[in-house]
């Protein structure tokens, strides 16, 4: 990922093509680039757009978890299992059940 593909991505804030689709790929760009901070804020923005977008509940675990934001992180997955469930992705759901599970090892 880059800083050009953000850049393009951030241009179609605002248009026609601005949701939750757009704000997960701004968030996974950043997330790519190490920027953790803004890929979590741009994974709340998805979210706020779709409440029951999974991808974006796992992503957002992720980029807490990369600031030590352990708690943070818990309660997305716990919230994305939530998601995941309603929407009947049963797949995300597993992934983030194993993510918490090391987390609790972890501590």
């Amino acid at each position: 990922m880059s800083d050009d593909l953000v850049e393009r991505l951030r241009a179609q804030v605002g248009g026609v093509r601005d949701g939750a689709l757009l704000r997960f790929s701004i968030g996974n760009a950043l997330l790519g680039d190490g920027q953790y901070t803004e890929a979590s804020h741009a994974f709340r923005e998805a979210l706020v757009f779709d409440p029951t977008y999974s991808a974006a509940w796992k992503l957002l675990g992720k980029a807490l978890l990369a600031v030590d934001d352990e708690e943070g992180a818990a309660a997305a997955w716990r919230q994305g299992i939530d998601a995941a469930t309603m929407r009947g992705d049963v797949q995300a759901s597993k992934e983030m059940a194993v993510f918490l599970n090391r987390l609790s090892r972890k501590g």
